[in-house]
């Protein structure tokens, strides 16, 4: 048998008990749900080039201990489906859209690297929908993070636009490049440098598709790394102070490639009040992978204590 045919496995990982279809101007998002339908729901948004299939350990945890984790695969990433550009006011346009799906009452937020500053956004757009939040390693920052002029801001959004529509249109009809399952998990393996290569083929496997010439990620090939449409990722934190419900952060000490290189000196002084940061030595970027306990631990810590203290 091949490598290619064996059953690939992990420890711990729980593939989504429900898949359903949102569908946000004219964009069919995949959803997916752990957890009882009729348990409590959180919203739960993952980062830039990843997929719900990277938390089929995370998200397990949270719904055994009774919540019902609700997760989408953003445009262009997973099963959901590509668009023609792509915007950081999409992104969030989609989070709406599914947190419209779950019901009318407030939900926890829960996000991760990209996903964690897109629902920092939706809290500020959507105060009334949110009864907590926790970004995980989702704060982008560098030492300059002052806002811009109008005009400045307009010029920007023309430069960054001009500059999509000339890469997407070198793009028209290119696909990813194929490969076996230890050859993605090998490419994959450059950007996550302290995943395990047992869960790197695991995730090639979920977040892949399999052709008749190999498996290719399911990532739209026009999407690019260094933005996400005409947005400076460093302006999320400073939405972060403007959260008026009970807020933690984990924050991931190791340098990576795809991480923020956010220190706990950027973190603090933006804190809103009340809010919490956990920083986590030996821990890289994908604190929610790297270590799945610890990292649900907290989580679940603060969402009892949120619900205590609701109660009160």
């Amino acid at each position: 048998m091949s490598v290619d045919e064996q059953q690939v496995s992990y420890p711990g990982a729980r593939r989504p008990d429900r898949h359903r279809e949102v569908i946000s101007s004219g964009i069919a998002l995949h959803v997916c749900e752990w957890g009882d339908a009729d348990a409590r729901p959180l919203l739960l948004a993952h980062g830039g080039f990843d997929f719900t299939g990277t938390f089929d350990v995370f998200a397990p945890m949270l719904a055994d201990a009774g919540w019902r984790v609700v997760s989408w695969d953003q445009r262009g990433h997973g099963d959901s489906e590509r668009a023609a550009l792509y915007t950081w006011d999409s992104d969030v346009r989609d989070a709406a859209a599914v947190l419209d799906s779950i019901g009318p009452d407030p939900v926890p937020f829960i996000g991760h690297s990209k996903g964690g500053a897109l629902v920092l956004h939706l809290a500020n757009a959507l105060p009334h929908r949110v009864s907590t939040m926790v970004n995980l390693d989702g704060l982008p920052s560098r030492e300059a993070m002052s806002d811009v002029s109008d005009t400045e801001r307009t010029r920007l959004l023309h430069q960054q636009l001009t500059s999509w529509l000339d890469h997407r249109r070198s793009l028209v009809g290119r696909r990813r490049r194929p490969g076996t399952i230890d050859e993605l998990a090998e490419r994959r393996g450059r950007m996550n440098p302290r995943m395990s290569l047992e869960w790197l083929r695991y995730l090639v496997t979920v977040g892949a598709t399999c052709d008749e010439d190999g498996w290719r990620w399911k990532i739209d090939p026009t999407m690019r790394m260094g933005g996400f449409g005409p947005w400076r990722p460093e302006w999320s934190m400073l939405r972060l102070p403007g959260i008026g419900v009970p807020f933690l952060g984990v924050l991931g000490l190791e340098i990576e490639v795809m991480g923020w290189g956010t220190r706990p000196d950027d973190v603090v002084p933006n804190l809103p009040p009340g809010g919490r940061l956990e920083a986590l030595s030996g821990v890289g970027h994908f604190v929610h992978i790297e270590q799945p306990r610890r990292v649900a631990d907290l989580v679940l810590e603060h969402l009892d204590a949120t619900a205590a203290g609701a109660l009160r």
